[in-house]
């Protein structure tokens, strides 16, 4: 299954967000429940759900009002203080928010904070959230986590296509900006690791921070700009939208759709303003990808096995090291990196570096077959204790061609109970063949 984030016609926002979710089926009281109750710290908010048209469209109109304006935690709060009274969430016994919801919450957030910081040149500790009010921008925020579990979206595949982000100028608190805003631009530059450290200097206050981010490797989070002179995409619909996205893709990748969702914004043109939500089967496509290689002969055993590492590190999807023998009977081997478009450069700038070799050959948008894949954990007894054994099951329009246990699930198993790794496998297959046929997994 995949879901296909689609703002190329009117941008995106929190609120467009949690009405296309809801459009879709995410449960509309539960969501409203939640949104009102994690505002109420903040000065809360009245949510309402409704369907409206637009343009000819019809979609989930998400209208957040907050109650109190003047609440001092509404506005100009700073980060340190914003975050703990996130965190406290997780103690006030809500309906239906799980401390996985808090935690994908704050990863949101920390994004904005890391770009208004970056913008102002402030610490993160220093920086407040003056421009996006903390009543609604919180509703919004775990409005839009809610749905996204609700209907399931973590478990599966979800791609974003590019944002139409609007044009002219925006009033902000700091003067009249350009659009798309500069911490909305910011934000869709994408984070990794190195950015937590490289970027800002974390205050000794904040705590609870245990964000990961790894956009690099779901591609280039793109936006073009109109079709209209308003601000179309806000920072927290850019945040959700980064965060919550497994990959970023110029066209929507073969699918067969299944349901199709609209959620509304509030400004009025004259075309739909809408965010579009596509919910499909994923077809087995040709994904195009590209194969770099180059001959090696000077290199030992443990360099290559360094950089054999450090390419998969970098985002390679599969590395091999072929031994050859190259002109004047030298032996040598042949490193090839299979690697997704846009990570061809990066990659072989790794090469160049570690290797120093003189020559790299790139092919590009060569075509692969991809099957289906999804892990399957079945728990198993061994010697009184219990193991987890992940499996890869793939298939071809729903009819499973392998299954096979992870190295590492049946390696820790053999290794702990001193047990032949064969048969540990032999007794995995077994258990999988069981459970895909029969749906038992008792061992």
């Amino acid at each position: 299954m995949v879901f296909v984030i689609d703002p190329q016609n009117a941008g995106i926002s929190g609120n467009m967000f949690i009405g296309a979710l809801v459009d879709m089926g995410a449960n509309k009281e539960d969501v409203k429940n939640i949104m009102e109750e994690v505002a109420n710290s903040f000065g809360g908010v009245e949510v309402s759900l409704d369907k409206i048209n637009k343009s000819g469209i019809e979609a989930t109109f998400c209208n957040v009002s907050v109650i109190d304006e003047e609440c001092e935690s509404n506005h100009h709060i700073h980060f340190n203080d914003f975050i703990n009274k996130i965190d406290s969430l997780k103690d006030k016994k809500i309906p239906n928010l799980t401390h996985e919801m808090v935690e994908l919450a704050k990863s949101v957030f920390l994004r904005i904070a890391i770009s208004e910081s970056k913008v102002h040149g402030k610490s993160l500790d220093e920086v407040h959230f003056h421009e996006v009010g903390a009543a609604d921008a919180v509703a919004d925020v775990f409005g839009t986590i809610y749905t996204y579990f609700d209907l399931g979206m973590s478990d599966e595949r979800v791609v974003g296509l590019p944002i139409s982000v609007g044009g002219g100028t925006v009033k902000t608190a700091h003067g009249i900006i350009p659009v798309p805003a500069p911490a909305t631009l910011d934000i869709l530059k994408g984070l990794d690791n190195e950015d937590l450290s490289d970027s800002f200097e974390f205050s000794d206050n904040i705590e609870g921070i245990s964000s990961e981010f790894n956009d690099s490797l779901k591609g280039e989070a793109k936006y073009v700009g109109g079709p209209v002179n308003s601000e179309l995409a806000t920072p927290t619909g850019v945040a959700l939208y980064m965060e919550l996205c497994d990959e970023y893709l110029e066209f929507a990748p073969m699918m067969s759709p299944e349901d199709i969702s609209y959620g509304a914004g509030s400004k009025e043109f004259d075309f739909p303003n809408v965010l579009r939500i596509i919910k499909s089967k994923e077809e087995n496509e040709k994904e195009k990808i590209s194969v770099i290689e180059t001959n090696i002969d000077h290199m030992s055993g443990e360099e290559l096995g360094f950089l054999f590492d450090i390419l998969l590190i970098e985002g390679a999807l599969d590395v091999s090291m072929t031994s050859i023998i190259m002109k004047k009977n030298r032996p040598g081997h042949l490193i090839k990196i299979i690697s997704k478009t846009d990570l061809v450069d990066h990659l072989v700038n790794i090469l160049f570096k570690e290797t120093g070799t003189l020559g790299i050959r790139v092919s590009e948008n060569t075509h692969r077959g991809i099957a289906e894949r999804q892990f399957v954990p079945l728990d198993i007894n061994v010697g009184g204790h219990l193991y987890t054994i992940n499996f890869k099951v793939a298939s071809i329009r729903d009819e499973i061609i392998s299954h096979r246990p992870e190295y590492e699930d049946i390696r820790r198993i053999a290794v702990e109970q001193d047990i032949p790794l064969i048969e540990i496998r032999e007794v995995a297959n077994t258990m999988i063949r069981d459970f895909l046929e029969n749906g038992t997994d008792d061992y």
